[in-house]
């Protein structure tokens, strides 16, 4: 059982914000309808990145692109998309762009995998906020993607600024 925390001043409230987004992920493998396992929880991670590509105009994803976006050494990037195209979730092609380069795609598998987990985050969500009011629930959602999408957007700026060096 956990207790609440008091948060008294705005200052408390803002130091509580990270640690209480690093229990989020956790929290995700509630008992919920047609949970998902530890480990396929983990390659949801490599599995989102090569989505998103695919839904932003189909920007091809090679494993160095996992790494980075992960924030990882190239070695554990790899490993982590070997581990995927074991599962069956990932297939690597060849680039459409460079026909020398190897980019990685989501097979029926992995698509199949990213839907139920879809189903299986909002199963969570729902169970979270199940005694919150309409308006609450909404709220949150919409300010966690608007949280995600500023980070999106400071993550690309970023990566521009090195780039341009």
């Amino acid at each position: 059982m956990t207790t609440k925390r008091e948060v008294g001043t705005d200052e408390e409230l803002l130091d509580a914000v990270g640690p209480a987004l690093g229990r989020l992920r956790r929290s995700s493998l509630l008992d919920v309808e047609d949970p998902i396992s530890q480990k396929d929880l983990s390659r949801t991670l490599v599995l989102r990145i090569v989505e998103d590509a695919a839904h932003e105009g189909g920007r091809e994803v090679t494993v160095g692109a996992v790494a980075d976006h992960l924030g990882v050494d190239p070695s554990v990037g790899s490993r982590m998309v070997s581990d995927c195209i074991a599962a069956g979730y990932l297939v690597r092609a060849a680039s459409q762009q460079d026909g020398r380069r190897t980019v990685l795609l989501l097979s029926p598998e992995g698509e199949g995998l990213m839907n139920r987990f879809r189903r299986h985050q909002r199963a969570a969500y729902e169970q979270i906020t199940a005694d919150w009011s309409a308006h609450d629930r909404l709220e949150l959602a919409r300010l966690l993607i608007k949280y995600v999408e500023s980070q999106d957007a400071l993550r690309h700026h970023a990566q521009t600024r090195r780039t341009a060096r």
